[in-house]
C-alpha cells in the first residue's frame, strides 16, 4: 500500500490507500472545522477569503488566510522533502516518517485543552493544514498523482468527466480502465463522507480527541503494510 511505487502499483493499491487517507481526511476536515472554525484539509476557500480581506482592506486578516494557505503547501514541500531525502538513506522509512509526523502532530492536538483550542484557532489550523499538505503530497508522489485524498472539487470534476466518457469509449481495455478510475474516485468520495460524519459524530462526543480514530487509522495502515511485507518477503525466500 505505502511501499508500491511507479509502475509496481495496482489499482488494489490506491484503493487501500485511498479509503484509508481520505477517511483520515474526513475526520481532520469536519472535527477542525467544528473546533476552530477554520477549512482544514484544502486551500481552496482560503484563497476566496484572503481575496475578500484584502479587498475589504482588512490586510491583517488577508495575510492569516495567506498564513493558512502556506501552511499547506510548506506540508507538501517537507513532504516530498522527506521522501526524496530518505530514499538516498534508507528506503524502508520512506513512508514512515512522513506519516509518523502527521500521527505526532494529530495526537499532540488531540490531548490539547478546549480552552487552548479556542485561544489559538489560528495556530492549530495551520498545524492541521500542515499534516494535510504532507498527507497529500505523499499519497499524490505515491499513487503517480492517481489518488488525492484531501479535497474533492477536482474528484468530482475528473469523476464526471469519465462517467460521460463511459458512453463514448466502448473498447474493453477503455471501459475497463475507465470503470477502475470511476471506483477509485467514489471510493475516496465515501470514505472522506464517512470519515467526515465519524468525525462530526465524535467531536460532539469526545471534542478533539475524536482525532484519535484518525491516528489509530494511520498507525494500523503502517502496521498493515510492514506486516504484510515480511510475509511477502518470507513467502519469497521459502519459495525459491
Amino acid at each position: 500500500m505505502f511501499r508500491h511505487r511507479g509502475k509496481s502499483r495496482t489499482l488494489t493499491h490506491n484503493l487501500k490507500l485511498a479509503s484509508l487517507l481520505s477517511f483520515v481526511a474526513g475526520i481532520v476536515n469536519v472535527s477542525g472545522l467544528f473546533a476552530v472554525k477554520r477549512l482544514t484539509t484544502n486551500v481552496t476557500g482560503h484563497f476566496a477569503f484572503f481575496a475578500d480581506e484584502m479587498a475589504k482592506k482588512n490586510v491583517g486578516l488577508g495575510l492569516v488566510y495567506l498564513l493558512f494557505i502556506l501552511a499547506f503547501l510548506f506540508g507538501a514541500f517537507c513532504s516530498n522533502l522527506l521522501v526524496e531525502v530518505i530514499s538516498k538513506i534508507n528506503e524502508r522509512f520512506i513512508n514512515s516518517i512522513p506519516v509518523g509526523i502527521e500521527i505526532s502532530i494529530l495526537l499532540f492536538i488531540a490531548f490539547l485543552h478546549p480552552s487552548t483550542v479556542e485561544t489559538h484557532a489560528n495556530a492549530l489550523a495551520c498545524w492541521l493544514l500542515f499534516s494535510m499538505g504532507m498527507q497529500n503530497a505523499l499519497v499524490t508522489s505515491l499513487s503517480n498523482s492517481v489518488v488525492r485524498t484531501t479535497h474533492l472539487t477536482g474528484l468530482f470534476t475528473d469523476l464526471g468527466i469519465e462517467l460521460s466518457q463511459l458512453f463514448f469509449y466502448k473498447k474493453e481495455e477503455q471501459q475497463k480502465k475507465l470503470r477502475s478510475s470511476v471506483k477509485l474516485r467514489l471510493t475516496i468520495i465515501f470514505f472522506f463522507f464517512f470519515g467526515g460524519v465519524a468525525g462530526g459524530y465524535g467531536y460532539l462526543v469526545a471534542g478533539f480527541k475524536v482525532l484519535l480514530l484518525a491516528v489509530a487509522t494511520l498507525i494500523g495502515a503502517l502496521i498493515y503494510d510492514s506486516v504484510k511485507f515480511k510475509i511477502v518477503t518470507m513467502k519469497r525466500k521459502y519459495l525459491r
